[in-house]
C-alpha cells in the first residue's frame, strides 16, 4: 500500500506542475501561439539590438503628445527596431516576460507593421517576433492606401513611413479568464501603445493611436482572423 502511494505521488506531482504552468501561462520560455499562417518559408529580417539607455522618464512623459503630421523622410531600421522592442520586446528571456504587462502572461496581442519607407527594408507587411527580435514578411508591398481608405481616410495613416497594427487573438486569453479576457486584451493594447508613444518621443518621432477603422476590411487586407485593436502611424514630425 505504501509503495503504491509513493509511486502515485511520484507521478502526480510533476503532472500537477505541468498543468499549473499551462493554465497560468507562467512557464519558463513560454512562447506566444502564432495565430498567423506558417511563417517558416517567409523572408525573415533580424533587427538591430535595442538600446536600454536614453532620456529621463520624466522628460519623455512631459514631452509626449499625439502627432498626426509627418514628413516624407524615411526611418532607419534601428529606429523601427527600438519602437518594436519598446512595444512588445522581451525583457526576461528565461520567463518570456515583455515590456508591457499582460494578464496571466498570456500575451494575446501581436504587432504587424506596414512598412512604406524604412531604409534597407523592402515595403510590405511584417509580423514582429519578439523572441527572435525579427520581422517575418507576411506580404510584399505596402497596403497603406487600402488601410487608409478603411480607416476613414485619416491622413496620418497614409503619410507615415511605418504603421503599427495591433491585432488580438482572444483565444489565447479567454480559456483562462472567460469573456473578461477580451477586456484584458484591450487594456494590454493601451500598455503597448503608451510604450510606443514614449519610445517615439524619446527619439524625437511622432505617433498617434487610432481606433477608428473598419474591422472586417482591415482583417481582409492583412489576411488574418485576429481582431484589429489599434493602428499607430509613426514618422518624423512635420514642424
Amino acid at each position: 500500500m505504501k509503495k503504491t502511494l509513493f509511486y502515485t505521488v511520484l507521478i502526480a506531482v510533476p503532472v500537477s506542475v505541468v498543468i499549473f504552468f499551462i493554465f497560468t501561462g507562467n512557464s519558463p520560455n513560454i512562447r506566444d501561439h502564432n495565430n498567423e499562417n506558417d511563417m517558416k518559408n517567409t523572408e525573415q529580417i533580424y533587427l538591430p539590438s535595442p538600446e536600454h539607455e536614453g532620456k529621463s522618464f520624466e522628460e519623455i512623459l512631459n514631452e509626449r503628445r499625439s502627432e498626426r503630421n509627418f514628413t516624407d523622410e524615411s526611418l532607419s531600421k534601428y529606429e523601427l527596431s527600438q519602437l518594436l522592442w519598446a512595444g512588445r520586446g522581451v525583457t526576461d528571456e528565461e520567463r518570456g516576460f515583455k515590456t508591457a504587462p499582460s494578464a496571466g502572461a498570456t500575451y494575446p496581442l501581436d504587432i504587424l507593421v506596414d512598412v512604406r519607407n524604412v531604409r534597407d527594408l523592402s515595403p510590405g507587411i511584417y509580423r514582429y517576433d519578439p523572441y527572435e527580435h525579427r520581422l517575418d514578411m507576411k506580404k510584399h508591398g505596402s497596403e497603406r492606401d487600402a488601410i487608409y481608405q478603411a480607416s476613414l481616410n485619416q491622413e496620418s495613416i497614409k503619410t507615415a513611413p511605418v504603421l503599427f497594427i495591433m491585432i488580438g487573438t482572444y483565444e489565447r486569453i479567454t480559456p483562462r479568464y472567460g469573456e473578461r479576457g477580451v477586456r484584458y486584451t484591450h487594456i494590454e493594447a493601451g500598455h503597448i501603445s503608451q510604450n510606443i508613444y514614449l519610445q517615439a518621443t524619446s527619439m524625437e518621432l511622432g505617433t498617434v493611436a487610432i481606433g477608428a477603422f473598419e474591422d472586417e476590411t482591415i482583417k481582409e487586407i492583412l489576411g488574418t482572423d485576429a481582431e484589429p485593436i489599434y493602428l499607430m502611424p509613426v514618422g518624423r514630425i512635420e514642424i
